[in-house]
């Protein structure tokens, strides 16, 4: 074995106060455990490494493990990334002010490891004109202690058009994982349950001249390795620590240490899922799905869509009918969620991520389902900055700027509200106590006016009223059976909406336990 292979102590050494280290990975989904703990190990007992600067593309926790390692107040100084959410001590760390915080979308991100790589200095893009990564509004600076300083995205004129300007953020280290290393250090991904952007990652680093170190279930003798299998060559990689405990250390993802389905080894017979109860977000969920239509592409966010669109598809019996994908580059199969968003089973293919944010913001998706926290009386959605808590833009912005369709999810109240399915007919037990249809937003996650520029369709929808994109204000277009107008919806908004001369009375069966025949709206 050659003296690329080191312990993870070792590898903790590694790191220079200073540092600007990346991590590959997103939930718990390829972070290299091993390593990442024997960091925060060295800098809880001897203070370093201290004023790192920490990069990720996608979030990377499952509210206890992952980059959350690096989440003690000076052991990072800077952090730039796009998502929190399943970070809780990053998001108070943020909070407090105890760190810079930049929120970049993760697409962007992606892509740029790709620019950075090929030796440019950047990537111009149109994504994030007209949200809070726009530094005209916050430059993707997410607290006070932030905003003091320079937003990282320039705004800049190309050839008479607008663009951001995303510039380069030099390496220092980059900490990827993989399955296997043979004895002279060549990497494959096999039995993970994403493909990732390990390789870009990995090349923009060597731009800098900076050190890789990787984490690997096994090391296995030179040659063994079919060269399809193998996504970094030996060459690209500095250390490699192999795993001493798997189990708990280099786990598929939070709730599965290995399962074959979750990286394509094998498939099994698709079973009929137990159907989910009718509660508000299965119902939100099912009042959604009826903008599917035959063989569209479509895209699942975190919360809500991923959480339920998926099983409602499979209990409607329409998994055949649409394409169904994720922002790690997973297609159709099974998606889990909460914490293992990411990752499916029987799955039809799975790219890389970059590739699968190359789609989302070439192409464009058909119709993306995402969830939602506020809209305002000029129909500008928030979805990543709640009170107290920044969960960020994750793919967001990427998907939702370029997507045909942007179906958002959202319940129309918070904090309380109770409601019950009964005969047909939505009943509201208890209104929640916060408002989320406001005056203004609190910031900027999806532009209206920006839509409305490129003539995108929008939906809002809730349990009891779903709204479209008008031209200056949203326009209230349906509402459920049972629910009163004035008492149940205008009297909890903080502004007017404009009501559509064909306001229509939702489908009773969307209300009852029963399916409620999607296959009739394809």
């Amino acid at each position: 074995m050659n003296n690329k292979f080191i312990s993870k102590q070792d590898a903790a050494k590694l790191i220079n106060n200073g540092d600007t280290i990346c991590t590959v990975g997103m939930t718990l989904t390829s972070a290299a455990e091993s390593i990442l703990s024997a960091i925060e190990q060295r800098f809880l007992s001897e203070g370093t490494p201290n004023q790192l600067t920490l990069v990720h593309a996608a979030g990377q926790c499952n509210r206890i493990r992952g980059n959350q390692h690096f989440a003690h107040e000076g052991m990072v100084k800077r952090i730039i990334g796009s998502h929190w959410g399943l970070a809780p001590r990053w998001m108070q760390m943020i909070n407090d002010n105890q760190v810079e915080a930049y929120c970049l979308p993760q697409g962007q991100m992606v892509h740029l490891y790709g620019a950075m790589a090929a030796g440019l200095p950047g990537r111009l893009s149109k994504v994030g004109l007209g949200t809070f990564i726009d530094p005209d509004l916050e430059g993707g600076r997410m607290n006070a202690k932030t905003l003091v300083l320079p937003p990282l995205v320039e705004k800049v004129n190309f050839k008479g058009e607008e663009w951001l300007w995303y510039p380069e953020i030099p390496l220092d280290v980059v900490v990827i994982r993989g399955t296997h290393a043979d004895s002279k250090g060549n990497l494959t991904t096999d039995e993970e349950a994403m493909a990732l952007e390990v390789l870009h990652a990995v090349l923009a680093a060597k731009r800098f001249g900076a050190k890789v170190i990787a984490q690997v279930k096994y090391c296995v003798e030179e040659g063994t390795l079919h060269p399809k299998r193998v996504t970094v060559p030996a060459s690209f990689i500095d250390h490699i620590v192999v795993c001493d405990n798997p189990e708990e250390d280099h786990r598929q993802s939070s709730s599965w240490f290995f399962d074959p389905t979750l990286c394509g080894d094998i498939r099994t017979p698709i079973q009929q899922t137990t159907p989910l109860p009718l509660d508000i977000r299965k119902l939100i969920g099912r009042i959604a799905c009826r903008y599917l239509y035959e063989n569209c592409v479509i895209n699942l966010g975190t919360g809500i869509p991923n959480d339920v669109i998926g099983s409602i598809i499979q209990e409607e019996n329409a998994t055949k009918r649409v394409d169904i994908t994720v922002e790690s580059g997973i297609w159709g199969g099974v998606q889990a969620g909460g914490i293992d968003f990411g990752i499916g089973r029987n799955l039809s293919a799975m790219i890389s991520h970059q590739d699968q944010m190359l789609y989302y913001n070439g192409a464009g998706v058909d119709i993306t389902y995402m969830g939602a926290g506020e809209m305002d009386a000029s129909g500008h959605v928030n979805a990543t900055l709640l009170g107290n808590i920044c969960p960020g833009a994750g793919g967001f912005i990427d998907i939702t700027q370029n997507a045909r369709h942007v179906v958002f999810c959202s319940t129309f109240t918070a904090k309380g509200l109770d409601i019950r399915c009964e005969n047909g007919q939505l009943n509201i037990v208890r209104e929640g106590d916060i408002r989320k249809l406001v005056n203004q937003v609190r910031q900027i996650s999806w532009n209206a006016d920006v839509a409305r520029n490129i003539n995108q369709t929008m939906h809002f929808v809730t349990e009891r009223a779903v709204f479209t994109l008008g031209g200056k204000t949203p326009v209230l277009v349906e509402i459920a059976p049972g629910i009163d107008l004035e008492r149940d919806i205008l009297a909890h908004m903080d502004f007017v909406p404009e009501i559509s001369p064909d306001l229509k009375v939702m489908s009773s069966s969307l209300f009852e336990e029963a399916p409620f025949g999607l296959v009739s709206y394809l």
